[in-house]
């Protein structure tokens, strides 16, 4: 059973690197054109581009790291159940 698992870390390891490889190419590409037919100013268009390639890395994070069992981690709030105090 240790060696089917050492087998399948490799196969998991090729799929996520393709995974998020095509979602950074194809997320950068929406970005670039949707920033010619937006965006005047070359800064403007960068942005556009960096933020299509990050939205991309983001999604196949997400997928990959459920791919290897473990969840993206919550964002929870602090606040407990408690009421709070009354001032007086």
């Amino acid at each position: 059973m240790a060696d089917e698992r050492k087998a399948e870390i490799p196969a998991k390891w090729d799929a996520c690197l393709d995974l998020g490889l095509r979602r950074f190419v194809y997320s950068s590409l929406a970005g670039a054109v949707s920033s010619l037919l937006i965006f005047r100013s070359p800064a403007t268009r960068w942005v556009s581009i960096a933020f299509g390639a990050g939205v991309g890395i983001g999604s196949a994070y997400s997928v990959c790291s459920l791919k290897y069992d473990e969840s993206p981690p919550k964002l929870t709030s602090n606040i407990s159940g408690a009421p709070l105090p009354e001032a007086e």
